[in-house]
């Protein structure tokens, strides 16, 4: 029976918006209600949050622990007691006879922040590993790299939403809210009916082009040589902010350079927009008096996705579009806690409180409050890519919590090999995932409406989710699961199960940190609907970043010069097209849990090949005929979906399904040099009927 009758506030389990929302307990389950003081979704939902309930089933979730009692056979019930000694057993087992870095952990952007920062600790404390990474590095980490060399801090928005509608401009690239976020995209419209202009980035005309007043389609992987062109543009029709340039900024001769290398004809070559477009685009952005760029995963999953957004930057910058009220460059947060989850310790070089794992002051305060020697903590570890790579190999045994990268990872049927290769693999999910379904012991946890916990929106918001429900027998939270764990692992203390006790600690740990929440507390995340950080001790908190100085030594922004450089893999003779990836409005992620949803899988059943009626035409297809698309990383089949939509050089695909359809099988595993980064977004592929 549910604990209440009374309508909880909380925040839905999906994307970085996280939208307010009611949730009513009713006959054991929970009803959705709409929210209208929460000011970021004012009651606005999309079908993905109204039908989040549905996953809370006993019919679709997991409510006892599996435990595979021998290689290759099934897996079979096991009491919780039974699953924590298997877990603990195969992690020290694997210690022993490898050493900690043989032993990893792999995390996931929709933890609470409570669970990230568990997770951290654990990895280091208990483990002693320095092999933990996440799936947030697969969502933003371009951005972040970009945002701390330019800026000094990574926080993806660092304005409030409250502040697009009330812009001159916006540049919106390689972002489709309209699918992605729903409710995000009245901030768009609320942009235009205040008599501002939108600009967006895309190579398909997407529902969120179709609103823009000027839609750039660039070749997939040329998002740099366009943002250098426009700031030739910049400097070549005299707009740029020279005051602004002298007083706040640093390295400008270097990116100006750089980018007068990129002259229009050329950038047009690169990348098939028109000259005119170009020109327009520039016209567009710096004719009013403040403006914006907001990116999101369609430049930054690339392997110079770090360069490609510090190019978006450099425009900010040159034009004055930074520091200064309604202007910036922000990053538009994919995934829950994807900001969160890396700020405390998810993420291979990072301590709690956004603090640098090398820096000997950072190990030293972090150190004092988990009471360990700083010299016991490990150093940096692989990223998530290059993790999953060496599992089976270099890695023998994983803990994975939150993630499935049998279906979101690049190259996933190398991935997946890699997972099954493991000679002990644990999985804390809330269902029966893919890459559950590998594990040797399978943990059933909590869901959202069930546990309490914050999380850090794509504003910098930090937030507070409750728990509307009593979890089913036979199910544990994620905290419970470290803190069986760790006990049996020989740490009695400092992994409490109470999540706001952890806050209290996760408190103390960022005081003094780049992300400093020692001010927040889960009373201040009511009373304020959500505190911004930077938030020290007494401070009301940060909704605005830069407009004083920047968070570098000297207070100025730093300029970063970059060129344009093709991606890893262009197409030839035997891969003569580019596919691209992305999400569709009524699936999430890998789908573990929206493909478990009647509703949801009625709006978007399965994958599908996006493509041009020129390329069909030549391939001899219609709406509806199974295609193959092939790169050289293996094959994957879907139908073909037509549309002008797309550009007759450039295929689509959604990456939210497994088996023959998966597209991650056909994806680049290229890495950003500095984010580590795969790319995503751009690799070469034929298509054929299949």
């Amino acid at each position: 029976m549910p604990r209440t009758q009374e309508a909880v506030p909380t925040h839905c389990p999906y994307c970085a918006l996280q939208c307010g929302m009611n949730l009513r307990p009713a006959d054991g389950t929970v009803v959705v209600e709409e929210r209208a003081d929460f000011p970021v979704n004012r009651g606005a939902l999309c079908g993905k949050g109204r039908t989040a309930p549905a996953v809370l089933s006993s019919r679709v979730r997991l409510t006892e622990p599996l435990v595979r009692t021998r290689p290759g056979g099934p897996l079979v019930p096991a009491t919780w007691e039974e699953a924590l000694d298997a877990v603990a057993s195969g992690l020290a087992r694997t210690r022993r006879a490898h050493g900690p870095d043989a032993v990893g952990v792999f995390g996931g952007g929709g933890l609470t922040n409570e669970k990230a920062y568990g997770l951290g600790k654990f990895a280091r404390v208990v483990l002693g590993t320095s092999q933990i990474d996440y799936n947030g590095r697969f969502c933003m980490s371009s951005a972040a790299a970009a945002h701390q060399r330019a800026f000094g801090l990574d926080r993806g928005l660092p304005f409030p939403l409250e502040d697009v509608p009330r812009t001159g401009c916006v540049i919106l690239v390689g972002s489709n809210p309209a699918e992605t976020m729903p409710p995000a995209l009245r901030y768009l419209t609320e942009l235009k009916a205040n008599g501002g202009t939108l600009i967006v980035v895309d190579p398909r005309r997407t529902r969120t082009a179709e609103q823009a007043d000027l839609h750039l389609a660039p070749r997939p992987g040329t998002d740099l040589a366009l943002a250098l062109g426009l700031l030739h543009l910049v400097v070549a029709e005299g707009r740029t902010d020279a005051e602004f340039i002298a007083a706040r900024t640093t390295g400008w001769e270097d990116a100006r350079a750089a980018a007068m290398a990129h002259w229009p004809e050329l950038v047009e070559r690169i990348t098939g927009v028109p000259v005119p477009r170009l020109r327009r685009a520039v016209e567009m952005f710096c004719a009013p008096a403040s403006a914006m760029v907001l990116t999101a995963r369609g430049p930054e999953q690339q392997a110079k996705g770090t360069d490609t957004v510090g190019a978006w930057i450099n425009l900010c910058l040159a034009t004055g579009r930074a520091g200064r009220p309604l202007s910036g460059y922000g990053c538009l947060t994919g995934q829950g806690n994807g900001q969160g989850g890396r700020e405390h310790g998810q993420k291979a070089d990072q301590l709690p409180g956004y603090r640098t794992l090398t820096d000997p002051d950072a190990r030293a305060h972090v150190a004092r409050v988990w009471g360990v020697d700083p010299q016991t903590l490990p150093g940096p570890g692989r990223s998530a890519y290059e993790l999953l790579d060496a599992l089976g190999t270099e890695v023998k045994a994983l803990l994975l919590m939150g993630s499935n990268p049998v279906v979101s990872a690049p190259r996933a049927a190398h991935v997946e090999e890699r997972i099954r290769s493991l000679d002990f693999l644990a999985v804390a999910d809330v269902v029966l995932s893919e890459t559950a379904a590998l594990a040797d012991v399978v943990l059933p946890v909590t869901q959202w409406a069930e546990e309490t916990g914050t999380t850090t929106s794509l504003e910098g918001r930090v937030l507070l989710r409750r728990r509307a429900l009593t979890p089913p027998p036979g199910v544990r939270s994620d905290l419970e699961v470290l803190h069986g764990l760790a006990s049996r692992l020989g740490v009695e203390k400092g992994f409490p199960t109470d999540p706001e006790e952890v806050f209290e600690e996760l408190r103390r740990a960022s005081e003094g940190g780049p992300a400093d929440y020692s001010g927040i507390s889960y009373a201040r995340i009511t009373a304020e609907q959500g505190v911004f950080w930077p938030c020290p001790e007494g401070s009301p908190g940060t909704p605005r970043l830069f407009l004083d100085r920047f968070a570098t030594e000297d207070g100025r922004a730093r300029f970063t010069p970059a060129v344009h450089r093709e991606a890893a893999e262009t197409p030839d003779a035997d891969y003569p097209l580019l596919l691209t990836t992305g999400r569709v409005v009524a699936q999430y992620q890998s789908g573990a849990q929206t493909r478990r949803v009647p509703e949801l899988n009625e709006a978007a059943p399965g994958p599908f090949v996006e493509l041009h009626p020129r390329l069909a035409a030549r391939l001899g297809v219609a709406e509806g005929t199974p295609l193959a698309v092939t790169s050289r990383r293996g094959r994957a089949v879907a139908p073909a979906r037509i549309t002008d939509a797309i550009r007759a050089d450039t295929v689509f695909m959604p990456f939210h399904w497994y088996g023959e359809g998966r597209a991650n099988t056909l994806t680049h595993p290229a890495l950003d040099p500095v984010s580590r980064m795969p790319e995503f977004k751009v690799c070469a592929v034929r298509v054929e009927p299949a």
